[in-house]
């Protein structure tokens, strides 16, 4: 029988800041209660855990934050509030749900075997396992990088082999179904040639007795689509782009989902189980989520002011305006229309703010669901949204770059570049880093949001060139689809990482409603 309140009790490991929890969290009932009650998160990493036990705190208000947090983000986060003297019960609740733990280490199993005994005794089977080891061994960037480390041996990463913390909990908790997220180089990550993947799928399938487990695609591809209960899937069934489900990015993640044998017999024959996400007749889009966003000059990394950052504005248009022999015609004479328009509003730009102002909204066309999954009305100040410095060189490179998109609708290559603008990179024309400078471009979802934001923002310029600058962290965890009140932790570098390495909540969500259907589809058949 489905109990009543929370239905099943989830357990997130590898848990980030939480993108996968939030989603679930947020899933509802027939009769308007809670799916899921995240009973258990656990993060290594102290700064993610400290925006995740947040999170976690705020949750135990259903959906109604106390005040003293919207003023602690009006206060510009100068001094946050004592939560367990504010609220001890919630706070206590917290402190027991998100824990910071490396699994695998030392003393970890004792840890987390308490806890899941604790689960096991108030829910029994009804449980939920969410996760997604690090992705660093499988990720193609990943891969290059241990390549070039001499005396690098795959078989010895224990990074390769993470998914087995993951493999231990799924066999002691014996969940109803579980959901494990990781990146698409996972297809073909190999050790001792032999692929990493099939490794998986056989553990994943086998916890706790012999196909214990039904692995299930979400979205698979071509034919597989009009199946009801569909064969074993191939590898490549198990890829879910982000952008086919409203995320405004171009977002590819592997996601497994198991459900347990004698729960997936269960299912009617009617029920198909290919298809479980539903895609979106249309694409969202970047000027879908950053529309309506305060604008915000960018930094200068040395000597900023607003006086010198639009100076080092003026001198960058200078630059461009000598870019406009790659355009014949009327092109030459629109680019150096909107350079000029640039260079003209770089003393008004000046006085824009370089941090959060109030928030103004989302843009025209943003989806209905999105924009009440992102805006909060009693927000009165973005968290997370100030910019950050850049060289003054690199100016004249952004301000060419988004001018050059909203002419052509793409993003230009280093081959695009005129020589003076090009930078002083010995592997700049090689083909390497042709994208080196990329804007994210309006009508169109962006590319994939990654940790790498974090080192210099070339790769993820805003699209308005009268701005002139990388993506903030708020922008970036909005094309994330997170809540704009949800709050990050740690200095911005911290915080960008958190930000790349979560599974999108909004995509998360409609990952727990499939999670949900078929699983109450199941025990009520069950129940009868």
């Amino acid at each position: 029988m489905i109990r009543t309140g929370p239905k099943f009790a989830v357990v997130d490991l590898f848990a980030g800041p939480g993108g996968l929890a939030e989603g679930f969290s947020a899933v509802t009932a027939s009769d308007g209660s809670h799916a899921f009650r995240i009973a258990l998160s656990v993060e290594k990493d102290p700064t993610a855990h400290s925006t995740l036990l947040l999170r976690s705190f705020l949750r135990q208000f259903a959906g109604r934050f106390p005040h003293e947090y919207y003023d602690y983000l009006r206060s510009d986060l100068a001094d946050e509030p004592d939560w367990s003297r504010l609220y001890p019960d919630e706070w206590r609740r917290a402190e027991t749900e998100a824990i910071n733990l490396e699994l695998g280490s030392d003393g970890a199993n004792d840890i987390w075997e308490g806890r899941i005994d604790e689960i096991l005794r108030e829910y029994g089977s009804n449980t939920v396992l969410i996760g997604g080891p690090p992705c660093q061994a499988y990720s193609l960037v990943g891969r290059a990088r241990n390549g070039a480390i001499k005396g690098y041996i795959a078989e010895e990463d224990h990074k390769h082999f993470l998914y087995r913390e993951y493999i231990a909990i799924l066999t002691r908790l014996r969940p109803a179904a579980f959901v494990m997220e990781n990146v698409k180089g996972m297809l073909s990550s190999q050790v001792n040639e032999g692929s990493v993947f099939d490794r998986i799928l056989a553990d994943l399938r086998s916890a706790g007795g012999d196909s214990a487990y039904q692995l299930i695609a979400l979205a698979p591809k071509g034919e597989r689509q009009a199946e009801m209960l569909p064969r074993e899937a191939r590898p490549v069934d198990f890829i879910v782009r982000g952008e086919d489900f409203g995320l405004p990015q171009k977002r590819h993640r592997v996601i497994v989902v198991g459900v347990r044998r004698d729960i997936y017999e269960k299912l009617p024959p009617s029920f198909s189980t290919s298809n479980m996400l539903k895609p979106w007749p249309n694409s969202t889009n970047v000027e879908d989520v950053l529309d309506g966003m305060p604008k915000l000059r960018s930094g200068l990394s040395k000597d900023d002011g607003p006086g010198t950052w639009a100076a080092a504005l003026q001198q960058a248009t200078r630059v461009v305006h000598k870019a406009v022999d790659l355009f014949e015609g009327a092109q030459r004479d629109e680019f150096r229309a909107r350079v000029g328009q640039c260079e003209a509003l770089s003393v008004r730009s000046s006085a824009l703010p370089r941090a959060a102002s109030k928030p103004n909204g989302v843009g025209l066309n943003c989806p209905g669901p999105l924009k009440r999954w992102l805006i909060d009305p009693r927000l009165k100040v973005l968290p997370n949204n100030s910019t950050r410095g850049h060289m003054a060189s690199d100016l004249a490179r952004y301000l060419f770059v988004s001018v050059y998109a909203e002419m052509t609708g793409y993003s230009p290559k280093a081959n695009d570049f005129p020589e003076s603008l090009a930078p002083e990179h010995l592997n700049w024309l090689t083909g390497k880093f042709a994208d080196r400078f990329r804007v994210q471009l309006r009508g169109q979802p962006s590319t994939t949001i990654t940790c790498h934001i974090s080192k210099d923002g070339h790769y993820y310029i805003h699209p308005d060139p009268e701005q002139c600058r990388s993506l903030t962290v708020r922008e970036a965890a909005r094309l994330q689809t997170f809540p704009d009140n949800y709050l990050f932790k740690g200095n911005r570098t911290e915080q960008y990482i958190q930000v790349g390495n979560a599974v999108p909540p909004f995509l998360a969500k409609q990952i727990g409603n499939a999670i949900f259907c078929l699983l109450s589809t199941a025990y009520t058949k069950q129940s009868r």
